[in-house]
């Protein structure tokens, strides 16, 4: 064989392995995804994302948010609820709304039936997803899956446990099974709160929070429940709004597309970017008028009339 079609051949060769290793080895087939109530006033976002990286230094890493309110577990809840289902499977969420942090709570990530990991405190903060996507398996996070010298830190397991396991995770360090031991039962910590229903003419259901940009009420009454009502755009609907077993709304209200099918100032029902009911004013905040508000007390009934 000719010496040049020999070293044209090597080249080749040459060319696809180093494509190969370029590949293996600057290339992330899933993201880490990180969602906190921690703000970005101070350092504890780029901490978390700093150990990341030293763990991967190609890993993609996406905020879904940092704005939670402090504490709030239920609006974490809902927040991985709302994304979760965009992203693709394998992708890993560390999620740390964490009051409890440092007591007996379990570290934990859950895998889905939808092939997605949540890592995170065993406080309630995965009910949705869980309910939503089905659960897979869980398992508690060993002390091997810990940052390391960070055991004498009791108060951020975001860094120390959550970003550093949920890293080793996507970046292939350690498979699901080497996390630590299975969730007896796969039992997870559930919050209690207003599920939909339909009896008697009447659909009941929660307000799990507000579109807090416009102040609009998003609830959780779907599309599905709402059908079993017969409803045609431009019905007329009575809602009633509650905190706890205190009413603080009630109007009659049209059922529209969107906000440009009633005047100015004028209150609507509509179907959100979730397809679940909610109310709104156009070109006005409904939350802040009627002082409505949302979490696990608050709850709404409706009839079409």
């Amino acid at each position: 064989m000719p010496k040049k079609v020999i070293l044209s051949l090597l080249i080749v060769l040459a060319i696809s392995l180093l494509s190969v290793f370029y590949t293996k080895t600057n290339t992330q087939s899933s993201p880490l995804v990180l969602m906190t109530d921690f703000g970005t006033k101070d350092g504890a976002v780029a901490a978390m994302k700093g150990v990341a990286l030293n763990l991967a230094p190609n890993l993609m890493i996406h905020d879904l948010t940092h704005e939670i309110p402090a504490y709030n577990i239920w609006e974490g809840a809902f927040r991985l609820q709302q994304t979760a289902p965009y992203w693709a499977e394998g992708t890993v969420f560390v999620c740390v709304v964490d009051p409890g942090v440092g007591t007996e709570r379990k570290s934990i990530i859950l895998k889905t039936k939808a092939n997605h990991y949540f890592v995170g405190p065993d406080n309630g903060l995965f009910t949705l997803v869980a309910e939503n996507e089905g659960i897979d398996e869980i398992r508690e996070i060993s002390a091997a899956n810990r940052l390391p010298n960070s055991q004498n830190s009791y108060t951020f397991f975001g860094r120390d446990v959550f970003a550093y396991s949920g890293a080793k995770l996507v970046s292939e360090k350690i498979s699901f099974e080497e996390v630590g031991e299975k969730v007896a039962n796969n039992k997870l910590a559930m919050l209690d709160y207003p599920k939909t229903k339909f009896e008697n003419g009447l659909i009941s259901g929660g307000i799990p929070i507000l579109d807090i940009q416009y102040g609009n009420v998003w609830t959780n009454i779907d599309q599905k429940i709402m059908n079993q009502l017969g409803l045609k755009i431009g019905n007329q609907l009575l809602v009633k709004i509650f905190d706890g077993e205190k009413k603080v709304f009630e109007a009659q209200m049209p059922y529209v597309h969107t906000f440009g099918d009633v005047k100015e100032g004028e209150n609507l029902c509509y179907m959100n970017s979730l397809l679940n009911l909610s109310f709104g004013i156009n070109m006005d905040d409904f939350s802040k008028k009627y002082n409505v508000r949302s979490g696990i007390n608050w709850r709404v009934e409706l009839k079409k009339l």
